[in-house]
């Protein structure tokens, strides 16, 4: 492999820690998380390529697409917890932070 294609697959662990289990060159299967313009892109990899899938119709959309896609399918359910979690962060990283109004009372002179 080129060496940019194995960083891909490197980056692809769900973790983010120097392991076996989440390492995306030595595994057979691989799922990977990042952050989307608008939702998150799930990365597995079947027949030794990778398959980028773009999640952005919802969270709890997104949170059963990942599971289905982890431990419905015996992909990599142990990762599922993993994967889970971080799509949460990312979605909820990239929700609109709503400011609270100031009210404005009229003081009795």
């Amino acid at each position: 492999k080129q060496w940019y294609q194995r960083r891909v697959a490197i980056t692809a662990g769900i973790s983010g820690k120097n392991s076996f289990k989440a390492n995306g060159l030595v595994n057979k299967h691989v799922v990977g998380i990042k952050a989307a313009d608008k939702g998150v892109v799930l990365t597995t990899k079947s027949k030794g390529h990778l398959t980028s899938t773009t999640l952005s119709r919802g969270g709890r959309r997104t949170i059963k697409t990942i599971r289905a896609a982890t431990a419905g399918s015996h992909y990599r359910p142990d990762l599922t917890e993993a994967t889970i979690r971080k799509a949460s962060a990312i979605i909820r990283s990239q929700k609109n932070k709503s400011v609270a109004k100031r009210r404005s009372r009229k003081y009795k002179n």
